[in-house]
């Protein structure tokens, strides 16, 4: 069964909406296996972001995702990956349409509610960065 991480965001759990976001993910068929509050370190966040570390919006980047704790999860169902992005919609929220979480929520291209991995390797590196293995009740 595919598994994949979300990160409900400082934005979504400002607003309120962590729940609201995961009733979408669940109506839609996955399985929440995992998920804990933290705050997310300096140091987790380079390594989490280090495919965009040199570009000049990871600074601003890193200091919103470590402006208040945030909710990190997985999911599991079939498919998961690529559904759980098409519910998203477009990283940018002002591109979103209605109807996805991001175009009903977000607010631009980083204010935008949630992250989700984007392929299979990406997501069992990701989950693996935030998870012991014990921690995932599949």
């Amino acid at each position: 069964m595919e598994k994949t991480l979300i990160i409900l965001k400082p934005d979504c759990m400002e607003k309120r909406l962590a729940g609201a976001v995961l009733d979408r993910f669940q109506k839609a068929g996955f399985d929440l296996v995992a998920a804990k509050l933290t705050r997310l370190p300096p140091a987790l966040l380079a390594e989490h972001y280090a495919h965009i570390a040199d570009r000049p919006f990871f600074p601003a980047l890193a200091d919103f995702m470590g402006s208040r704790p945030v909710l990190v999860a997985v999911l599991q169902g079939t498919g998961v990956i690529a559904k759980v992005r098409e519910l998203l919609g477009p990283t940018d929220s002002k591109k979103a349409p209605v109807g996805t979480i991001r175009g009903d929520f977000g607010t631009d291209v980083s204010v935008n509610i949630c992250h989700a991995s984007d392929s299979p390797e990406s997501a069992a590196a990701e989950i693996a960065r935030f998870f012991a293995p014990d921690e995932v009740f599949a």
